[in-house]
């Protein structure tokens, strides 16, 4: 009985083994890194929220830079006269002289006087509606058109019109002009700067997450490598791997990113006649990134992917030397 024993147990471990090498043969070689693993899941968040910021950076940039484009070439295209009332003056012939006076210059393309209801809908934020504007000293504005080519000559016009008409003053915007270029590659450097930190805290991230691989799978390493495997052979295992990690996180947080331009141009879209969708497409438009936005997006999730293979690569490389090292120093 118990020779038969034994005999149904050598068979059954013979079967078992033959199971587990089809398996084995069906599921092919392993690798040498594992393709799912706790780390690998962690790198693939990581590289994901990484990637998001620093799209939703190139986004921002790319909506500031638009937007401060759009304004620079509506203030550069219009200029402000403004009277400010002066007793025993009429105020509507005075409007009118400085109307004529602007449009005697070369480069004035046009000329519009702000009505009395218009000046009353500028100040109703900080007044209130009812104004009376003939019981205030509120100064009344012409608006000119300049033709961008060929701008008139500023300085003269202004001093015409302080000659010719009282309490009259000439606004050319050029100050806000500086302002807006100066913010707008301010805003650039800022973005390009916390870019810059996002893809240094990637690459230290997967030196970290590389090593980490290379510590749990060290005895298949030393093997490898000690029975002749070639350096570029064990690195090109573990930077494929990585590649293809940080792929899978890079579109993920490039997909999140576009995802949330989306909601908030939609959000814009259908609220432009509530104040706060007024005021949002006043500041940034319809919150629609330009075509280089999305260039941008997509040369983020590439550069991460590719930063993320080279940066494994060296570090197996350098561990590998480090190896040779130490056990040549040994012998």
């Amino acid at each position: 009985m118990a020779d038969l024993r034994a005999t149904i147990d050598h068979y059954y471990g013979i079967f078992l083994e033959l199971l587990g090498k089809r398996k084995r043969e069906k599921r092919g070689p392993t690798p040498i890194v594992p393709p799912v693993s706790v780390s690998g899941t962690t790198l693939i968040t990581v590289i994901a929220i990484m990637t998001f910021l620093a799209c939703l950076t190139i986004g921002g940039v790319s909506l500031v830079r638009t937007s401060a484009a759009q304004w620079q070439s509506q203030i550069s295209r219009e200029a402000t006269i403004q009277i400010r009332p002066v007793e025993g003056q009429d105020m509507e012939a005075a409007l009118a002289q400085a109307g004529r006076i602007a449009s005697g210059f070369a480069g004035v393309t046009g000329t519009s006087i702000v009505d009395r209801a218009a000046t009353a809908r500028l100040l109703e934020p900080w007044l209130g509606t009812g104004l009376d504007i003939d019981e205030l000293p509120v100064p009344r504005l012409v608006v000119v058109t300049i033709d961008e080519q060929n701008p008139p000559d500023f300085e003269t016009l202004r001093s015409e019109l302080q000659k010719n008409i009282p309490g009259a003053s000439f606004d050319d915007h050029r100050t806000w002009v500086d302002r807006l270029v100066s913010m707008a590659h301010t805003t650039v450097l800022i973005g390009m700067g916390v870019l810059f930190l996002m893809l240094s805290a990637t690459v230290l991230t997967v030196i970290f997450a590389t090593r980490g691989a290379m510590a749990g799978n060290s005895h298949i390493i030393e093997v490898l490598h000690f029975i002749g495997a070639e350096a570029r052979f064990v690195a090109r295992e573990f930077e494929w791997h990585f590649f293809r990690t940080a792929l899978k996180g890079a579109c993920f947080g490039g997909a999140a990113a576009l995802l949330v331009f989306l909601m908030i141009s939609w959000w814009t879209s259908h609220n432009l006649a509530t104040p706060e969708g007024d005021q949002a497409a006043a500041m940034f438009g319809s919150f629609a990134i330009t075509r280089e936005g999305y260039i941008g997006i997509a040369a983020t999730i590439i550069i991460v992917s590719i930063l993320t293979m080279l940066t494994s690569r060296l570090t197996v490389i350098r561990q590998l030397k480090d190896m040779d090292s130490i056990s040549g120093s040994k012998d």
